[in-house]
């Protein structure tokens, strides 16, 4: 039996809700109703053949999409520890990626959606909400607004992933308080990466997006306390960070203040 068939019948079988379910017979079927249940599954112990399963599927599904090394990315003119790339995080081989997480810090359980939550859960596996329940239930309380936590990268091709819960905007706009958290997640994601000595870290939009902060300014404050904290911390062992500017909104914004030339 293929490692994707042997996925779908211990997530099905897990629960009796799912197990009217029909299993497509193309690839492209079985892989959207993989990531579907994983995305739905509670944190729950997982079977040691289900996760060699899953971890042989999702590093075949990685060497498809194909890994991106650093200097893929375009070093900014004013300033050679930025680098900017657009494309999906979880391709990228850095020893950190940001996710941009919600306070329950467990991922994203709708469904196929198109979050970089669920995308960086779906593309770890199933140990990255098992690390983060644990995390979350000796914390015993949401995450802060503004800080941060790290886990393993399990199948992604970074070494770790660090949660960060950004600021969400309401009708009335951004507020000074909403611009100071944005910062704060930077700068807790910057200490950890220092705390564990981590040399390369790459930054999603935090708060853009569904979290409505404004692009512009988003980004603005991004690279100002990026390079604030670096310029602050001359014995930090970062020596590059990546700004992964994914959605087209985003990228020649990030192109023109890091200054790389044409779009």
């Amino acid at each position: 039996m293929e490692d994707i068939d042997i996925i779908l019948n211990f997530l099905i079988g897990e629960q009796a809700k799912y197990r009217q379910a029909v299993i497509p017979s193309d690839l492209v079927g079985k892989r959207r109703l993989m990531r579907a249940l994983m995305n739905l599954r509670q944190p729950l112990e997982a079977s040691e053949l289900l996760l060699r399963a899953q971890d042989k599927e999702l590093q075949k599904q990685l060497h498809e999409k194909g890994v991106v090394v650093l200097n893929q990315a375009k070093v900014s003119p004013i300033d050679n520890r930025l680098k900017l790339w657009q494309g999906d995080i979880t391709r990228l081989n850095v020893d950190a990626i940001v996710n941009a997480a919600n306070s329950q810090m467990l991922g994203c359980f709708v469904p196929l959606h198109g979050c970089i939550d669920n995308a960086i859960h779906s593309a770890a596996g199933i140990q990255l909400r098992l690390e983060c329940d644990e995390i979350m239930k000796i914390q015993g309380y949401p995450e802060p607004t503004g800080s941060a936590k790290i886990t393993k990268g399990y199948n992604l091709p970074a070494k770790f992933v660090i949660h960060t819960i950004g600021p969400i905007i309401g009708n009335g706009g951004v507020t000074q308080k909403e611009e100071n958290e944005l910062s704060d997640c930077y700068r807790s994601c910057l200490r950890l990466a220092d705390e564990y000595n981590l040399k390369s870290i790459a930054f999603c939009c935090i708060s853009t997006g569904e979290y409505r902060f404004p692009n512009q300014l988003a980004a603005e404050i991004a690279v100002n306390t990026v390079r604030d904290y670096l310029d602050q911390h001359r014995t930090s062992g970062i020596e590059t960070v990546v700004f992964n500017a994914f959605r087209d909104i985003d990228f020649p914004i990030y192109h023109k203040i890091l200054k790389c030339g044409q779009v």
